[in-house]
């Protein structure tokens, strides 16, 4: 499972950041995921619950967002919205030289804390 050790890592640079701020607890992590990576919400929430007992984050939120795919083509420029398996080629050239501008972010957004 690898929504695991992404939660892991989430969970290390969370409290990172919040013992760098010298709060006491975290409440909230807000993280940005792409809807190219794979990535199932239910699955980061388990992680979650699993990792943060006995750390600064016991008890917070995981709050997980979803950012749409998106492409641009290297052919006429067009920029367009897609889904998982509908984004390899241009709908309005059919070009299949496109390039990817969203959906394979991992990132967290913000950390809400208790100082």
């Amino acid at each position: 499972m690898h929504e695991m050790s992404i939660v892991h890592g989430i969970l290390m640079a969370s409290v990172k950041a919040a013992e760098d701020a010298e709060a006491k607890c975290i409440l909230k992590v807000n993280v940005e995921v792409g809807a190219l990576t794979g990535v199932v919400d239910d699955a980061m929430q388990f992680a979650w619950e699993a990792l943060t007992p006995d750390t600064i984050a016991e008890g917070a939120t995981l709050e997980v967002h979803v950012l749409g795919a998106s492409s641009r083509c290297r052919e006429c420029g067009h920029e367009y919205a897609h889904g998982r398996f509908d984004g390899a080629r241009c709908p309005e050239c059919a070009s299949p030289l496109v390039e990817l501008l969203t959906g394979r972010e991992l990132k967290i957004a913000s950390i809400d804390i208790e100082d």
